[in-house]
């Protein structure tokens, strides 16, 4: 039994839309006659996100199916629910995939149950969406389902799913105020030296006086702005696209995040959000009786930072070689003292995971500490900045008036 998507004739003649689970789309067919539904197409799902390899290339890569973090996080929660309450597994997908407000929740849950029904496992199932449910996402149902505990496991990356989308909401939020001043000011700088000062230093243009230097400046900026803003804005473009382009290469984005690591609070920014995520998945896989050192390969392949990264990798080694995980951490020189400190602790008390989650909350605190601070110090420069542009296109425009009411009196 798999997932099909239809379009069809209601009893008005307004085409529908759907998707519906059956044998064979002759069978789709006859189910959606028995509605009083006319079919026009009959489908079979295909938003599996494995396999494929490179002949779908680049084009598959855009439509691979992909959930929202709420998303994930609403349709975890549901199967938690569902599961402890002793529900069987194929009736809980089914129940999940009808509580479904969007056709795309809709036809991967019937599609992970189709694979269930065929007697695969959950987390097997899982695996045909690699876009959607990560590694760790699988890893944990997977020790879940081994241990007998998957409710609870579920119920855990529910947890998870909406703290981390909780602190992505936040860094949005954050960044909403300083980008809109930022193109507030642009707009604003840009109006100016195209529309507003041609017209005024125009009257200065047809005189014989010596104009001040500011002015003259003025005036050979704002023809500059006049004539090619259109390549101003080309260039722009090219620059956001090379820098993307070049930073797809591993030794330009290796260098670029080594050097994010040095830059006053930025570092702080990267390394809070990066550790808080890598102690936090690390927690709940050692929660949910993923072994250490598989738990350290997964969480390491959520940091986002390439330094990091290769540090996870070296810790994940040093661990394999018999040695202690708070060694390997301050080993590394990148992870923060006080997280090495609170695993420490862990280790010696024996309650590990209990610690790294205490880690990645004092990790989001310093985070929240961070970007209150770099907002408090921008906001400010970016206002003297703008009133100092302004002030001195003014001032540029009022020294030849001066002058040439002095040179009248």
């Amino acid at each position: 039994m798999g997932a099909y998507n239809y379009k069809a004739l209601d009893a008005t003649g307004k085409l529908v839309k759907g998707i519906i689970e059956g044998d064979s789309q002759r069978q789709i067919r006859q189910q959606l006659r028995s509605r009083q539904l006319k079919p026009v197409e009959v489908s079979q799902a295909h938003d599996k996100a494995s396999g494929g390899g490179a002949k779908q290339g680049f084009a598959l890569n855009l439509f691979k199916p992909r959930l929202s973090q709420s998303d994930l996080a609403l349709i975890t929660r549901q199967m938690a629910t569902l599961i402890q309450a002793n529900i069987p597994l194929d009736e809980v997908l089914t129940a999940t995939s009808q509580q479904a407000r969007k056709p795309r929740v809709k036809s991967i849950m019937l599609q992970v149950r189709a694979r269930v029904i065929e007697g695969h496992s959950l987390a097997y199932a899982l695996g045909d969406f690699p876009h959607v449910f990560n590694e760790m996402y699988r890893a944990m149902v997977k020790a879940g389902e081994h241990a007998g505990f998957l409710g609870t496991v579920l119920q855990q990356l529910a947890d998870y799913t909406e703290n981390s989308q909780y602190t992505q909401q936040k860094l949005k939020t954050a960044m909403i105020y300083p980008l809109f001043l930022t193109i507030v000011a642009v707009a604003v700088v840009s109006i100016l030296m195209t529309l507003v000062v041609p017209q005024l230093v125009n009257l200065f243009k047809h005189t014989n006086q010596e104009l001040p230097w500011m002015t003259e400046v003025l005036i050979v900026t704002s023809d500059f702005f006049s004539a090619y803003w259109w390549v101003m804005l080309i260039a722009v473009v090219a620059l956001v696209v090379g820098t993307g382009k070049l930073l797809q290469r591993p030794q330009v984005r290796t260098a670029w995040h080594r050097i994010l690591l040095k830059i006053p609070f930025i570092s702080g920014l990267v390394t809070s959000l990066d550790t808080a995520r890598f102690a936090s998945t690390l927690s709940i896989l050692v929660s949910s009786g993923v072994p250490l050192l598989e738990g350290l390969k997964i969480a390491g392949a959520v940091l986002t930072n390439t330094i990091l990264r290769q540090a996870s990798g070296e810790v994940a080694t040093r661990v394999q070689e018999g040695g202690s995980l708070n060694r390997a951490l301050s080993d590394t020189g990148v992870f923060p003292p006080m997280m090495v400190h609170m695993v420490a602790s862990g280790e010696a008390s024996g309650n590990l995971e209990n610690m790294l989650e205490r880690s990645a909350k004092n990790q989001e605190r310093e985070l929240e500490m961070t970007l209150g601070s770099m907002m408090g110090i921008f906001t400010p420069v970016m206002v003297l900045l703008m009133a100092a542009i302004v002030g001195a296109i003014v001032v540029a425009i009022l020294l030849p008036i001066i002058e040439m009411n002095n040179l009248v009196v």
